[in-house]
């Protein structure tokens, strides 16, 4: 070969290999600022919520006639924690607790349930999860039960949710309408189909919005009774017609994960599963004392597991207390948000519990009946000073009672069940929780708190 096609070849090929090089360089680039959006990509949140799902009544926390799969799945690739509460033990003031981050007692939610019939509901001046995260360039849905209101002024789509389908109310209450933003299409609503639409609504809001940031709020009708159930999953659990609509809810909440994996999203995503109150009816408590509507842990004691495979590591179990109004300030937080300073919430970030296993960041959690504050958990203790028995309301800490004046306290860590009062082998913890009551009284926004103590 001559010495004028060596040099030739040898420029040739110089030449391949920097336009080789560029183009590996420009990839490089390319995949950095891929990652880098990637990295700036702000993260999803999907909470997910039952109505009157008791705490045993998932695989995870002791179901054993009940096969919830997909929420076991979720437990074991995430966190799941064993002493979150509720808000309230019924489900109006619950909701409107998780979606602002205020005791329901701050928002006039105590009374009673919203209805067709009466005129409560969340306040328009109340600022929900929906709408702080709207302002962060967040879309937003609410597919589910509303239940904090009827009146325009308080839909879904003017208090924080840029969509909504479902209904403003439990499924026992009429009429029973079937919301498609503000249009009725349904009237009575078929609520054998109800979840399984709430289902491929709520995918089909993730896939229009894989491209930004988004907020599925997907509150279930169900296992709240009356019970239906489709034909498809009609008979195949061993707990009934509950067990079969609780598989439903799990069949969902599958659907929904494997939606997240097939876009690619699963590690963008927080996914949240819990429950407004306990079981009503039917259901388990998972041996908690009683059920919904109560004082009892049974009432407000409920299911909470969390999954987000890039940030919660894998099969952790927490039993620090935490409660429902601790969402507001998690998502808000995690999306860059700061919390509004015209007013108080009661919820604290509760990532680091989720992330790392950090304590509580609660000295005290108030547990409400109806407009009273009726116990108090700190640590591993509880002090109840009243809750219903037989369908009235009995007060533990009046000086003429058996138990008066301090109430009944108990170790929640020895005895989940609310078996055995230690106020008297512990007046030093009586006397703080005690000392935690009295502060909340003062502190929360209420009149009727001030004839709690000692009434007749």
């Amino acid at each position: 070969m001559r010495t004028d096609q060596m040099r030739a070849i040898v420029s040739l090929l110089n030449i391949t290999g920097l336009c080789i090089l560029s183009l590996y360089l420009t990839g490089c680039a390319s995949q950095s600022q891929s990652a880098a959006a990637d990295d700036d990509r702000l993260p999803n949140f999907i909470v997910i919520m039952a109505d009157d799902l008791g705490y045993g009544d998932i695989g995870v926390y002791g179901a054993s006639l009940i096969n919830t799969p997909h929420l076991d799945r979720m437990s074991r690739e995430g966190i799941r924690l064993d002493s979150f509460y509720a808000s309230a033990n019924v489900c109006t003031p619950s909701r409107g607790g998780l979606l602002t981050g205020r005791y329901p007692i701050r928002l006039d939610l105590v009374s009673d349930v919203a209805r067709p019939t009466n005129n409560i509901g969340l306040s328009p001046d109340e600022i929900t999860i929906g709408g702080a995260l709207q302002s962060l360039g967040y879309r937003t849905a609410l597919i589910g039960k509303w239940h904090l209101g009827h009146q325009p002024e308080r839909s879904p789509l003017r208090n924080g949710f840029n969509e909504f389908y479902g209904l403003l109310h439990s499924n026992d209450m009429h009429p029973l309408e079937l919301y498609d933003n503000e249009v009725v299409i349904e009237d009575p609503v078929n609520q054998a189909t109800l979840t399984e639409r709430y289902t491929a609504k709520a995918v089909r809001f993730i896939e229009e919005n894989q491209q930004q940031p988004f907020f599925l709020y997907l509150p279930h009708t169900m296992p709240h009774t009356p019970l239906f159930v489709s034909d498809r999953f009609e008979g195949q659990s061993q707990a009934g017609l509950y067990g079969d609509v609780v598989e439903t809810l799990d069949w969902s909440t599958g659907e929904i994960l494997n939606t997240l994996e097939r876009l690619g999203l699963d590690e963008d995503t927080l996914v949240i599963f819990t429950s407004d109150n306990g079981p009503w009816f039917e259901g388990s408590s998972g041996g908690l004392r009683d059920r919904k509507g109560v004082a009892w842990e049974g009432g407000s004691r409920v299911p909470f597991i969390a999954r987000w495979p890039s940030v919660i590591p894998p099969g952790q179990v927490s039993d620090e207390p935490t409660m429902n109004i601790d969402l507001f300030p998690t998502l808000v937080g995690l999306a860059g948000g700061e919390l509004p300073n015209d007013r108080v919430i009661d919820g604290h970030n509760i990532m680091p519990v989720l992330r790392d296993g950090a304590p509580s960041p609660h000295e005290a959690l108030f547990m409400f009946q109806n407009d009273r504050i009726a116990g108090v958990r700190s640590g591993q203790w509880k002090l109840v000073v009243e809750s219903n028995y037989l369908s009235a309301v009995t007060s533990f800490d009046n000086p003429d009672s058996y138990y008066g004046p301090e109430g009944l306290l108990f170790d929640l860590q020895r005895d989940p069940s609310e078996t055995y009062s230690y106020t008297r082998e512990y007046p030093e913890i009586v006397a703080r929780l005690r000392g935690y009551l009295e502060q909340a009284q003062r502190n929360l926004e209420s009149s009727v708190l001030e004839a709690m103590w000692n009434r007749p």
